[in-house]
């Protein structure tokens, strides 16, 4: 098999190396060369940025299609179009939803996983967020579908495709919700506190029974008040919980995006999109979740104004971080790939440029827009 060389800036973990190689053979990384010219470059592309592929752990939808059509097309277009904007791995992730739908959700989603297209985004499996949330902290969620914590509902959605739900949403305050989640965590999904009124103290509670992550910080959960530091203190200080971060501007200022960055360090927190249908589009009225989504600006809202999901691409979300906050490059780069692949236990084949790591690379241009895509050694588009 001949071996494939690119050529360019090389993002690394600890610096931008202003010229150097990656070579591929297959589907892995083989070399990282610390220079130019050692091997004649397959592909030199410039000025341009070589970057682990991102790993997006929460996206509903992009491009007119919704993780929640059930359809195995519409998924497909998702994960095609994530792709494009420098994604090579992501959570397809629902909304609250009745039994049937979910079912049907994950269903669609095993026979993507089973039979991913070449030209596509990597498909880790399912994140569900919900049905088992507050309905005080509901934001853009069906308040209809929400349901009280009960294992035997979590197994029948588990039985559908075992191994295919990766993580689950929830609040931990809510009654059953305990027994819901050591249930999960036996079955080896990821528990993340989400959608919460918990108090500080049942957040480190929530931990130590072994919840790993929360589901976009600061949104959807009781905030930080010196006298009740909420699901947003805790999730801060609790160095074992991973937090997503939507760093568009608008669901988290960039103050509190810098501040939770200082605190948690870059290791545990993950750049995430929340994306849904209208991304990539024009503005308009779209659907999530059975809801009207009013779309303007980029800015997607229910009629009463609140938040709803997002239009972030995964190569915006790493500009808007290093534009936006303090934030360099190398550790913009390091949330979107190197901390979701650790928090999704795939640290130790993905989201590094690194020799035995699986070649997935994305190609940022000096405006920090994905220009070329790499799943597998394969070059998509």
């Amino acid at each position: 098999m001949t071996p494939v060389v690119l050529e360019g800036r090389l993002v690394l973990p600890d610096r931008v190396l202003e010229r150097g190689q990656v070579v591929l053979e297959g589907c892995q990384i083989v070399e990282v060369v610390m220079e130019a010219g050692r091997y004649p470059a397959t592909l030199d592309y410039g000025e341009s940025y070589l970057a682990p592929g991102f790993i997006d752990l929460h996206a509903h939808g992009i491009a007119g299609a919704n993780v929640m059509d059930a359809s195995v097309d519409s998924l497909r277009l998702v994960a095609r179009r994530v792709a494009a904007r420098g994604a090579t791995s992501f959570l397809p992730s629902t909304v609250t939803a009745g039994t049937a739908v979910l079912r049907g959700v994950i269903e669609c989603v095993r026979r993507v996983m089973d039979e991913p297209g070449d030209d596509e985004s990597r498909v880790l499996g399912v994140h569900l967020e919900g049905p088992w949330i507050s309905t005080a902290f509901k934001g853009a969620q069906n308040e209809a579908f929400i349901e009280p914590p009960r294992v035997e509902a979590a197994r029948e959605l588990l039985e559908v495709a075992p191994g295919t739900v990766r993580r689950v949403s929830l609040a931990p305050e809510l009654p059953g919700s305990e027994d819901l989640a050591r249930a999960l965590i036996a079955a080896g999904v990821l528990v993340s506190i989400a959608h919460t009124g918990a108090t500080y103290e049942q957040t480190i509670a929530a931990a130590e029974l072994g919840a790993s992550h929360v589901t976009h910080c600061f949104n959807g959960m009781s905030g930080f008040h010196h006298r009740a530091p909420g699901v947003a203190g805790g999730a801060m200080l609790r160095d074992d919980l991973f937090v997503e971060l939507i760093p568009d501007g608008l669901h988290v200022h960039p103050g509190a995006m810098e501040l939770l960055i200082r605190v948690k360090g870059r290791e545990r927190v993950m750049l995430v999109t929340d994306s849904m249908a209208a991304t990539e589009l024009n503005d308009g009225v779209y659907s999530l979740g059975g809801k009207e989504v009013f779309v303007r600006g980029g800015d997607a809202r229910l009629a009463d104004g609140t938040l709803a999901s997002s239009t972030l691409t995964m190569d915006r979300a790493v500009r808007e971080l290093v534009t936006r906050c303090a934030v360099s490059l190398v550790d913009a780069v390091f949330m979107a790939a190197t901390t979701p692949a650790i928090a999704i236990g795939l640290g130790s084949s993905l989201g590094a440029l690194r020799p035995g790591y699986v070649a997935d690379l994305v190609v940022l241009g000096t405006d920090l827009n994905a220009q070329a895509t790499w799943v597998a050694g394969r070059r998509l588009g």
